[in-house]
């Protein structure tokens, strides 16, 4: 009797019996180019690719801060980066008023 699982999206999958999941086990075993790694293989093993949003510099901090609707706007019509900018504005007027 066939076993199987359905997905989240609602594909249904047809799971591989005990005696197909022993004989595909058994193939892949006996591959002398396939030799499975070991628990301290494993442990060296880095992901190529990390997911998600890409970390910060460390030398920021999130903050929330209530700024004036002009202002916001004056910045957001000047395209992607407008925080950025912002923070290169604060960063300027600190340095000026040391």
């Amino acid at each position: 009797m066939q076993t199987t699982t359905k997905t989240r999206s609602g594909r249904v999958l047809i799971l591989p019996t005990p005696a197909e999941d022993a004989a595909i086990t058994a193939a892949a075993m006996s591959d002398p180019d396939a030799v499975p790694f070991t628990d301290a293989e494993w442990a060296q093993v880095k992901p190529l690719v990390r997911r998600g949003r890409p970390l910060g510099s460390g030398t920021k901090t999130q903050v929330t801060l209530r700024l004036d609707v002009d202002v916001v706007d004056k910045f957001r019509a000047t395209g992607e980066g407008w925080q950025t900018r912002i923070n290169d504005a604060l960063k300027s007027w600190v340095q000026t008023h040391a």
